[in-house]
């Protein structure tokens, strides 16, 4: 059987392809990486699950770097989802970040990256989850590959029907305050999906460590569209 085209070469192979995501510049020095690990000390010391305690310590890991802009998270083991039974399995808890986090004010606008459908859409409305969201579809040298926009605006749904189009650059959605937003510091989760395996409206954007090999194929790393300096 033929061996399916590796997506992450298709999207180097197109880097210079690619729409800015969000209005806020990724490649200025207001940028910095923020880490949600056991290693953030900072972290150990706030109630995760009150969401203003929880962004009041986002805004102070930003202002310690002299930053309004955060990034960073591809699979990232990240302790903070114990917030969340959301994030709670049987056998073993999800922690393990699959996409990239831009942890930037509520309102900021979020466009398509390349010429777009909708593939699907839909508010999940837990706490700890995305709360408003869109996926769209992409296609590249004939290859067929999906983006995923969590944590928006719930005023970024109306009008949205699967099949619509976006051009490459034209504005999608906004990031969502909380709680509305999942109830979460305000950012927008991006992620790049080879395969939807049958979702709709959601796909796992925290899996299982013991998944990482599946789920960094499923995948693979947003900063190859996103493009930050930082995450090179």
């Amino acid at each position: 059987m033929q061996q399916s085209p590796d997506l992450r070469a298709v999207l180097r192979r197109h880097a210079a392809a690619f729409a800015q995501v969000l209005s806020t510049s990724l490649t200025s020095r207001q940028v910095c990486r923020l880490d949600f690990t056991v290693a953030n000390p900072l972290l150990q010391q706030v109630n995760l699950r009150n969401t203003e305690e929880f962004n009041e310590a986002v805004q102070q890991m930003l202002a310690q770097q002299q930053a309004s802009v955060g990034i960073g998270g591809y699979l990232e083991n990240r302790f903070i989802y114990s917030r969340s039974t959301h994030f709670t399995g049987a056998s073993e808890n999800r922690n393990l970040h699959l996409g990239i986090d831009v942890w930037v004010p509520a309102g900021t606008s979020v466009f398509s990256p390349l010429n777009a459908v909708v593939h699907s859409f839909q508010d999940n409305n837990n706490f700890g989850d995305y709360g408003p969201t869109i996926i769209l579809q992409h296609e590249l040298d004939g290859i067929p590959f999906f983006t995923l926009y969590g944590h928006l605006n719930r005023s970024s749904l109306p009008g949205l029907y699967v099949g619509k189009a976006f051009a490459k650059g034209e504005k999608i959605a906004e990031v969502g305050p909380y709680p509305e937003n999942g109830d979460w510091p305000p950012h927008l989760h991006f992620q790049v999906i080879s395969n939807m395996q049958g979702y709709s409206g959601d796909f796992p954007g925290v899996a299982a460590l013991s998944e990482n090999a599946k789920y960094s194929t499923l995948c693979p790393d947003p900063n190859l569209i996103l493009q930050c300096p930082l995450l090179l």
